[in-house]
């Protein structure tokens, strides 16, 4: 075996042809066949449906100590930073299209207390009032020796208590006195190590990823070789990165008109590009580094919701403009099985609202799509199908883009660098550039094909789309009006070969 398929074996990566359970006399079980029947009936009920994973409430509390008793944690101080309830938050993500979302408050000195007695109930609340979205319970991790997380707890009975042990243990602004331990490296690994080994793990996708990075390649709180750590640590856990930030709408004053001062996502030092953080955005860059390694490694979309822009907030409603879709049940646990397991694709601006990517050897009928797997032969040819919805209303800025491009991307997996700070994929290419004339339309419906000839490696393929005539998403400026700058990317498939 190569060291390319003997990673892939590694990380345990499966292929989507189908198998079969066999007893240990080599039979096929009755359970385990009738189970595979009932997950097989279960894929075909999914459908896309757009969510969000970093919202705020009331519950992302100021803090002011009292200088009179300094003995005593600061009190907390609701409404200061995010500004919402959960309903309302619950309800305007409903309004605005969303299937599901997560609360995901952060933290400061015994948080999780603030969590456990007061934001819980207001979650189950919300849950009341809000039935028509799916509402899990998270938080925004404050994360030792990083930035932000949004860490999402799985729907079970046992929700609250896990939260509160996990920010309780590991959250490095949860401690009274300050623990400056809680904020290092190791720390945050003991973090991820506890979370694999629960029962119902959580899944952790880190936030605003490039934030406090100081030029394009110049990290801050977040580095490549932090999130390769991560990754190894637990990658059922560690599933990803925020793909565009939230604060999308730093560049609007409250009247609609453009403020030449903002910046979207907040990103001051080394701005997005088309709304995307660099890490994404970069072609042949960080996040292909990662898909080069075989890395299930996925990017998604947020609010990053505090305040609305209409309220002088920088903040979209979640599902105003920036949306998760995720290929699943209207079920939390197929949901968050999709983000694990990367059926994910992200729009701003709804510029799309359905991405159907079909993989498949030529000639076979073993197929994948986004998060899936593939095995080709030496020299087999491989068939991709991209379907693709571009919706004829208007979106939630009262524009109606079009999807002017897409570009399927491609890149080679070559196994696990030796150096871990890598940020590049030398090997990545825009294999196809597809416009209005490489395409069928049938109503909203965009249908696209390509075969890839004579594939002797292992690869991974990913989407990308816009309304611009951009080549390469450019270096957002600031005062730009977002509702202009609208890019689409879909997670990877990754074909191996044997």
């Amino acid at each position: 075996m190569n060291k390319n398929l003997y990673f892939l074996a590694l990380v345990g990566i499966a292929t989507s042809a189908p198998t079969l359970a066999h007893d240990d006399h080599g039979g096929l079980t009755e359970a385990k066949a009738a189970g595979r029947a009932q997950a097989a009936k279960g894929a075909k009920d999914r459908k896309w449906l757009s969510g969000d994973h970093h919202i705020h409430s009331e519950f992302s509390a100021s803090y002011k100590a009292d200088p009179a008793t300094p003995n005593e944690a600061p009190k907390p101080l609701l409404g200061k930073d995010g500004r919402y309830t959960i309903s309302r938050n619950a309800q305007m993500g409903a309004s605005y299209g969303l299937g599901w979302m997560v609360s995901t408050d952060h933290g400061g000195p015994l948080h999780s207390r603030l969590n456990f007695e007061q934001a819980y109930p207001e979650l189950l609340l919300a849950r009341k009032t809000a039935p028509q979205i799916l509402i899990f319970y998270g938080m925004e991790f404050d994360t030792p020796a990083g930035d932000h997380s949004s860490m999402i707890i799985p729907f079970t009975k046992g929700e609250r208590a896990q939260l509160r042990d996990i920010e309780s243990r590991f959250s490095k602004r949860d401690a009274f006195p300050v623990d400056d331990a809680r904020d290092t490296e190791p720390k945050m690994i003991e973090a991820l190590r506890f979370m694999k080994m629960q029962k119902s793990q959580p899944v952790l996708i880190a936030n605003h990823p490039s934030r406090s990075a100081k030029d394009v390649g110049v990290y801050g709180q977040y580095t490549p070789a932090e999130f390769r750590n991560w990754n190894d640590t637990a990658p059922t856990v560690s599933v990803g990165m925020e793909g565009a930030p939230g604060h999308q709408a730093g560049a609007l004053k409250p009247d609609g008109t453009n403020d030449p001062d903002g910046a979207r996502g907040g990103y001051r030092n080394s701005p997005t590009l088309g709304g995307f953080d660099q890490m994404t955005a970069r072609l042949g860059g960080f996040w292909d580094s990662m898909l080069g390694e075989g890395r299930r490694w996925w990017i998604t979309a947020t609010s990053d919701s505090h305040s609305n822009w209409r309220d002088g907030g920088s903040d979209f409603w979640p599902g105003e403009y920036s949306k998760t879709y995720v290929h699943a049940r209207r079920d939390h646990g197929d949901i968050l099985d999709g983000l694990r397991s990367g059926r994910v694709f992200v729009t701003t601006g709804d510029l799309i609202s359905e991405l159907d990517v079909n993989v498949q050897v030529h000639g076979s009928k073993q197929s994948a799509m986004m998060g899936g797997m593939i095995t080709a032969k030496p020299g087999d040819d491989v068939d991709v199908v991209i379907r693709l919805r571009d919706p004829a209303a208007a979106n939630h800025g009262g524009f109606t883009p079009d999807v002017a491009r897409v570009d399927l991307i491609v890149g080679d997996v070559t196994g696990p660098v030796n150096d871990r700070t890598a940020d590049r994929n030398a090997t990545t290419r825009v294999e196809k550039r597809f416009t209005a004339t490489d395409w069928t339309r049938s109503g909203e419906v965009l249908t696209m094909r390509h075969t890839l000839r004579d594939v002797r490696g292992p690869i991974y393929l990913r989407l990308r789309g816009t309304n611009t005539t951009q080549a390469e998403p450019v270096t957002d400026p600031k005062g730009e009006n977002p509702w202009e700058d609208l890019w689409f990317y879909g997670n990877p498939v990754f074909v191996t070969v044997k």
